[in-house]
């Protein structure tokens, strides 16, 4: 859509057929905040809606998405019950808004994708589908011709740019016979996912019950169960299907015959009771999907009339949503040079904020047999993409660091030095990583106080002005202007608010006092 916005003829060709599944379901903040700068910057109103839940809602209604309010932590033991903690050292909330309207998505992929191909469509982009290409013809001007066959005929395209968004070990990857390079220090993982309907709420669950109010409703968050060797997912639609997988060291993988499918599904379920207890009634809807191998890197992600997207060059994790705004984030530089990227500085910011994103997640997979050192280090993401969100928002003429602060070379650093997975956390650990995040803390995070409940305030925003080169004056009038410190909650009739079967505290109530951002 933007490069028919650019002035190009764009052909747009498709493997399969819209509708059709995909994974990597969760935006963030960032992501919000990029798509409604690229909404506005190429005149593509109709996309703008879809930054937030609020908007999305009244004006997509058919589109399914579902609300994440923010990121939810569960450390799970084998073959135990989860109780939380009394000092809740073993979850960790992490808000992301501060109310529904201005909420993060969950993206219904096969809604959400078959949406915007009609879109492209609209803007005049010639759409191809049901196509299985063969090769590639580089031509002495960079050119390509595309061939391959189509309903038992040939298709030729000749374009003048080959954008590759095909994921990991794609067309290019494969027709160019570009090298895999593995991300260095990086655990194998095998991940086991599919999609179910009847999934009981966390809320809902006297196991997961907590004294006070947390900052949003537990499950309306992208939720994750955290174990030794690795996590589960479980990401709500508003339709009543529910995402869910895990994410597992080669090892752990071994032992659950992951390659097996649903019955792998049931022994992993049957270590965990509370999880299990979560997917007594669930039922998958479609078969489940193995991937033997979750991360991937290519040696190179542009070339002379070719580029891969983020998501075709490297895929991490889904830990900590990186993939959409990463992506979008390749889309954005390329846009801004009119698809004729400068080969050195368009491969170098893919393939280096990828390797800076895979340090960090291969330091949560070590963290997680110690989660205080999981929600000490997670910090190192929380505050980088609320920074980087708020940023964007509040004085984007300062906009830098890269993604997950890949460019700043001193938070780099510390976050390979203060890896778990090269350090052992000693009883300073939180209070060193509070000392790197300072700087550019502004959603009131690393704080003890708030015993790993993390609401949005406005206020930690308006305190952390100066980091973001601004008056509180100035971030405050920012905020109001957005409207955001007086969007009111909305209130909707759902099954997520209860009272706590065991303490009789109401798991939801007003939002905490509004700001914007929190997390992404």
């Amino acid at each position: 859509m933007i490069a028919r916005r650019l002035g190009y003829r764009v052909a747009l060709i498709e493997r399969g057929r819209h509708p059709r599944f995909a994974i990597g379901e969760s935006a963030s903040p960032l992501a919000g905040v990029i798509i409604e700068q690229l909404a506005d910057r190429y005149d593509l109103p109709r996309l703008r809606p879809l930054s937030a839940f609020g908007t999305w809602q009244r004006t997509y209604p058919n589109v399914v998405c579902g609300l994440k309010r923010g990121f939810t932590y569960f450390k799970h033991e084998t073959e135990r019950r989860y109780e939380t903690a009394p000092d809740r050292s073993n979850q960790l909330l992490v808000a992301a808004s501060p109310n529904d309207e201005l909420s993060d998505t969950h993206w219904l992929r096969s809604d959400v994708d078959h949406f915007l191909v009609r879109e492209a469509i609209a803007l005049g982009v010639e759409y191809l589908d049901e196509v299985t290409l063969d090769s590639v013809e580089w031509h002495a001007d960079n050119s390509a011709t595309l061939t391959g066959m189509r309903h038992g005929a040939t298709v030729r395209v000749r374009a003048a740019f080959v954008v590759d968004a095909s994921g990991p070990r794609g067309f290019l990857s494969r027709t160019l016979g570009i090298d895999e390079r593995g991300f260095d220090g990086y655990p194998q993982t095998q991940a086991l996912y599919s999609h179910f309907v009847d999934v009981a709420r966390c809320d809902q669950m006297p196991d997961f019950a907590a004294d006070g109010i947390p900052p949003y409703p537990i499950d309306d968050a992208a939720l994750h169960h955290v174990f030794d060797g690795g996590w589960m997912w479980v990401l709500r639609f508003g339709n009543g299907v529910t995402s869910a997988g895990i994410a597992v060291t080669e090892s752990l993988a071994n032992e659950l015959r992951l390659a097996d499918g649903e019955p792998a599904w049931r022994r992993f379920l049957a270590r965990y009771p509370s999880i299990a207890a979560q997917f007594a009634d669930a039922k998958p809807i479609r078969e489940f999907t193995w991937m033997p191998r979750v991360s991937y890197r290519a040696a190179q992600a542009v070339g002379d009339g070719w580029a891969m997207l983020p998501s075709a060059a490297a895929f991490i994790d889904p830990l900590f949503s990186t993939g959409i705004p990463l992506t979008l984030l390749g889309i954005e530089r390329l846009a801004r040079v009119r698809l004729k990227p400068d080969t050195t500085s368009y491969c170098e910011a893919t393939l280096d904020e990828a390797g800076h994103t895979a340090r960090f997640i291969a330091g949560c997979y070590a963290a997680f047999p110690r989660f205080d050192a999981f929600t000490a280090y997670s910090m190192f993401y929380f505050a980088a993409a609320s920074f980087s969100e708020m940023q964007r928002r509040l004085s984007p003429e300062h906009v830098s660091g890269g993604f997950l602060r890949a460019a700043d070379a001193g938070y780099a650093s510390s976050l390979q030095e203060l890896s778990p997975a090269v350090c052992a956390p000693g009883s300073d650990y939180f209070d060193r990583i509070a000392q790197v995040v300072a700087p550019i803390n502004v959603a009131g995070l690393c704080n003890p106080e708030l015993h790993n409940w993390y609401p949005v305030d406005l206020d930690d925003t308006v305190r952390a002005a100066h980091k973001l080169e601004l008056t509180p004056e100035q971030v405050r009038a920012a905020l109001e202007f957005a409207n955001v410190a007086s969007t009111p909650h909305v209130s909707r009739n759902r099954r997520d608010q209860p009272a706590d079967a065991r303490r009789g505290t109401p798991v939801s109530g007003p939002p905490s006092p509004a700001g914007v951002g929190g997390a992404g």
